[in-house]
């Protein structure tokens, strides 16, 4: 029984894990589209992106899901997360970026400095 309850949790572990890489890439693909990056800039920004979500699912697990707590612990993960994204980049695709950053993508929607997802998945 334990063994099996083991393998039960190393399953949806590697589960959790490839759907938190597939969606990193997933982000750096559509910005890789908004900001004509080149596939170097979008394996990078994968890499960064992957890096603040495994960072985010342990603020998730040490704040026990308390919203107030998170949105102060992931603030300045955010900043570095832009911060990092900014330094791939050149200086035409910056100010694109910056513009994304804070542009609304619709009524109501997160730009893409908000939350943790992008406009395609919206």
């Amino acid at each position: 029984m334990k063994k099996l309850i083991m393998l039960c949790g190393l399953i949806i572990g590697f589960a959790t894990a490839v759907s938190a890489q597939t969606a990193s890439s997933e982000k750096a693909k559509e910005l890789q589209k908004q900001l004509k990056l080149t596939d170097k800039q979008t394996d990078k920004i994968s890499a960064i992106y992957n890096e603040s979500s495994q960072k985010f699912e342990k603020i998730k697990k040490d704040e026990h899901g308390d919203n107030a707590k998170m949105m102060v612990a992931i603030k300045p993960l955010r900043a570095e997360t832009i911060k990092k994204i900014k330094a791939e980049l050149t200086p035409v695709q910056k100010a694109k970026y910056d513009k994304l950053l804070t542009n609304k993508v619709k009524p109501g929607g997160l730009a893409w400095g908000e939350g943790w997802s992008s406009p395609a998945s919206e």
